[in-house]
């Protein structure tokens, strides 16, 4: 099955327990392959499945979470 790989910036995190919380709510999220978040960078890449349109998804799980998220396009 085809993936894309979408990028987010995190905002709110201080340390790399707030970056597990946000990796293992996501990977509930239906279609999510693997997520990888940083603290250091305050980026989220998620690996989705491609007939998958998520972006909104994703942010709202952040943010559920007391984050801010953001997509990145890089």
């Amino acid at each position: 099955m085809a993936t894309t790989i979408l990028v987010f910036r995190v905002d709110g995190m201080h340390c790399g327990s707030c970056a597990l919380l946000i990796d293992d709510a996501l990977e509930d999220l239906p279609g999510v392959g693997t997520t990888q978040t940083t603290v250091k960078q305050g980026r989220c890449t998620v690996e989705l499945d491609a007939d998958l349109s998520g972006s909104q998804d994703v942010i709202a799980v952040i943010e559920e979470l007391g984050y801010r998220a953001v997509r990145c396009d890089d």
